[in-house]
């Protein structure tokens, strides 16, 4: 018990005489604080902020007044990018506890405007000094501008290469087009801008690419007038057929090839289908054939029928015998039998129009002179209350002279006109003669 008394005194006298070590032991348990050594007075930090501001050059309308470190920036500025940049360098100043932002954006066109004139000033002050260097790339450009097009005009060697006339244009202005931006990329390294070339061919193939999207279909008629020039399917003059169109050919363009129809119409069709499309040309060989179907009763003797259509179609005039004209039993019906009746013509003596005509006709003459029948249709009727009574026929007598009231006697197998038509051939001849459209085809 008497210990214990002691303990506790000696305690009680260690704090009464040691006062400050209550207070130590409570600042501990507590955050530390900041401690501002050597801080910068608020004028200190207003002229440091001044002094920046003057060095820029360009805010000298705003006020700066700073409080126990805290700065209020008042005033006009150009723009809101301004402001931000001002408020950020106030806060990166030493001693800057916050920034008040009471700045406003000028809102007068002479104060909008005043940036811009004093950009361009610098640009014409820029553009002066490199003046010199400006010339001798322009001259430069100019000058590889002129080689490539006296490199282009001497480029004949293409053609004896063997490469069409599209082609060889086509090769000409690849030629001009490389000499160029040779000068072009030799001007840029001169005024030491090559960067802004990579640049100029980045967006060039950008929109090379746009543009090859847009302009597909123009793209592709021109190969194809390439392909066609090179390979000449065709000539002046040439019949040909495509899809449903038949024309004469009249010119071969960049873009499309021009026909002129049988009805003397022009008709132009994009290269592009032409090359893509299957063609018939009947004047490559002037050997041409033609046909037609004639029907006749099944009891007919076929080998008689036969041989009096070949025999009527040699006797013609324009029909080849070598290859002769043919007569074959092209099907057999219920009621009647169809024979195909085939002749061959030059086209350069004869015209094949003309000739089927007169085949149609002479063979249906001679069928008839040898008592062939050609059958009609039938047809069967059905009625339910059995036939109905017909009226009675009265034969009408034939009137004296009836015969020679027939009509004018037709022309002989060999009177007929069968000559070839050059109507056509005609009018492509005026339409070159009159036009001066660009034409690859040779004339």
């Amino acid at each position: 018990m008497k210990n214990l008394s002691l303990v506790a005194l000696f305690t009680i006298i260690l704090t009464t005489s040691v006062p400050g070590m209550a207070v130590a032991q409570e600042a501990d348990n507590a955050e530390p604080q900041i401690q501002v050594v050597d801080a910068p007075e608020d004028e200190a930090i207003a002229a440091r902020i001044r002094n920046i501001l003057a060095a820029i050059g360009e805010l000298e309308t705003v006020s700066i007044t700073v409080e126990s470190g805290v700065v209020t920036l008042s005033g006009e500025v150009a723009n809101l990018n301004e402001a931000r940049s001002l408020v950020a360098i106030a806060e990166r100043t030493e001693g800057v506890v916050h920034v008040r932002n009471n700045l406003t954006e000028r809102l007068e066109v002479g104060a909008r405007l005043q940036p811009l004139t004093q950009k361009f000033q610098e640009l014409g002050n820029t553009t002066l000094q490199l003046l010199p260097l400006l010339l001798i790339a322009l001259a430069v450009v100019v000058l590889f501008w002129f080689i490539g097009g006296w490199a282009s005009n001497r480029s004949g060697w293409l053609q004896r290469m063997g490469m069409s006339e599209l082609a060889s244009l086509l090769g000409r202005r690849v030629i001009r087009l490389a000499i160029t931006i040779i000068g072009l990329i030799i001007a840029l390294e001169i005024l030491n801008a090559t960067a802004l070339f990579s640049a100029v061919l980045g967006v060039a193939g950008v929109f090379g690419i746009a543009v090859g999207f847009a302009f597909r279909n123009i793209v592709e008629n021109y190969l194809a007038g390439i392909l066609l020039s090179a390979r000449n399917p065709f000539a002046i003059g040439d019949v040909i057929e495509i899809g449903e169109f038949t024309g004469s050919v009249v010119r071969l363009t960049s873009r499309d090839t021009v026909l002129m129809t049988l009805d003397g119409n022009h008709l132009r069709i994009p290269n592009s289908v032409i090359i893509t499309s299957s063609m018939t040309n009947f004047s490559l060989n002037p050997l041409r054939r033609f046909d037609f179907n004639v029907d006749i009763t099944p009891d007919t003797d076929l080998s008689d029928a036969r041989q009096l259509a070949r025999q009527t179609l040699t006797q013609m005039k324009g029909i080849l015998s070598d290859p002769g004209p043919q007569c074959l039993i092209h099907e057999l019906g219920a009621s009647t039998v169809i024979l195909r009746v085939l002749g061959w013509v030059d086209q350069r003596e004869t015209d094949v129009l003309k000739a089927r005509s007169e085949a149609i006709r002479l063979t249906k003459q001679a069928f008839d002179d040898a008592a062939i029948e050609m059958p009609e249709p039938t047809y069967r009727l059905l009625f339910e209350s059995g036939l109905p009574e017909l009226p009675a026929v009265t034969e009408v007598p034939e009137e004296p002279g009836a015969q020679a009231r027939s009509g004018p006697e037709e022309p002989a197998a060999g009177e007929i006109d069968v000559s070839a038509d050059h109507t056509i051939d005609k009018q492509v001849a005026e339409e070159l003669r009159s036009s001066d459209e660009q034409n690859l085809l040779k004339k």
